[in-house]
């Protein structure tokens, strides 16, 4: 391999081993915000939030390499351009063509890492979400907290406490339990509490040897029981079937299922997503390649324009291919135009650009020659 090669190869990959580490923090920072922030309101468990983290920044992994790889080549070219190394290179018999094969030979292994994720790993991370996800639900609200913590259900319309029990074999000693229906207001109170599975697999809370307080907001009535044992319904299965439940559980499916399974099924949804799984590592490719006209820039000229310039390029490249996938998805574009249309647009306007860049421009005002 040639100094010129060499040089140029150690740099991207240098500089997308810089890139790649500060997105993953930020990416790692923000979900582990909005981890916690579900951990604290009860819609997941504290002792899950390192596994979600992990398995969540597996399907993050292909946009992140691929825009540590974008933005590694953009920054290795401009800085070749900004610090005169080019007109050494130009000098030297080479030209902004000679930079596609070191490129190449960066971003090749890197589509390949990327094609393994969406096709193999990314599905089977988003598999282990779900199941995450649904043991949890599945356990009874009382258990998703630990003793002598309160407890919120359906948007704050039950609230529990419960004290550790006294007797040994008592799974809660003293509870407390707010309830709110359309008319009653309730305080219930009882000296111990346990879970009870019916066989149609409903599951209360069964309370002992309590009191409950009954008083209808606005109007003079209240009523009070005495009761040795009383049941509070657990789960509410109806919030689990609302239509944006049942489009989310639906979404994370078809992220979830295996690549081959995708072919079998053979639907609209089916051939957006394996779309999707192609697209990322065609267009890590193409957007390396793009950064190389992108990045040569005129020094004197300044780079912040051409920087915002290369930026917007790469996100408009991202939202059209996720444009593509929900048109493929809602039957309104052709899967087999939909999965190389995109891709075609912006290799041609590479190789527009290149063309541009390589061309000899002949003087505005040239001497004339006696």
């Amino acid at each position: 391999m040639s100094l010129f090669k060499r040089s140029v190869v150690s740099e991207i990959m240098s500089h997308a081993g810089v890139v790649f580490s500060t997105l993953l923090v930020v990416w790692l920072s923000v979900l582990l915000v909005r981890l916690l922030g579900e951990a604290a309101n009860g819609g997941i468990g504290a002792d899950v939030v390192f596994g979600l983290a992990t398995f969540s920044s597996i399907t993050a992994l292909p946009v992140i390499l691929s825009v540590s790889l974008f933005i590694a080549v953009l920054t290795t070219v401009t800085r070749s351009y900004r610090e005169s190394e080019m007109v050494v290179w130009f000098a030297s018999g080479l030209s902004l063509r000679d930079w596609v094969g070191p490129v190449l030979r960066c971003a090749l292994p890197v589509a390949l890492i990327i094609a393994v994720l969406t096709l193999f790993a990314s599905p089977w991370a988003y598999r282990q979400i779900s199941e995450y996800r649904q043991r949890y639900e599945q356990r009874s609200d009382l258990s998703k907290v630990t003793v002598g913590e309160f407890i919120e259900t359906e948007s704050g319309a039950r609230v529990f406490f419960a004290e550790a029990p006294d007797e040994p074999g008592e799974e809660m000693g003293n509870v407390v339990a707010r309830l709110i229906d359309p008319e009653w207001l309730s305080v219930i109170t009882a000296e111990s509490a346990r879970i009870q599975d019916e066989p149609n697999g409903d599951r209360f809370l069964v309370l002992s040897e309590g009191h409950r307080y009954d008083l209808k907001p606005g109007q003079p009535e209240f009523r009070l029981v005495d009761f040795e044992r009383y049941g509070i319904r657990l789960e509410n299965r109806a919030a689990a079937n609302t239509p944006e439940a049942v489009r989310a559980m639906a979404e994370t499916s078809i992220k979830a299922r295996p690549t081959l399974q995708l072919f079998i099924d053979n639907t609209d949804h089916a051939r957006s997503q394996i779309m999707w799984r192609i697209a990322l590592p065609l267009a890590a490719l193409n957007l390396a390649l793009l950064a190389i006209p992108l990045g040569a820039v005129n020094p004197r000229l300044g780079r912040s324009g051409d920087v915002l310039i290369a930026g917007l390029v790469g996100l408009l490249y991202m939202n059209l291919i996720n444009l593509s996938r929900g048109w493929i998805g809602n039957g309104q574009l052709g899967f087999s135009l939909g999965v190389w249309l995109v891709h075609a647009v912006f290799l041609g306007l590479m190789v527009l650009m290149m063309w541009r860049k390589l061309r000899v421009k002949p003087p505005k005002n040239p001497v004339p020659v006696h």
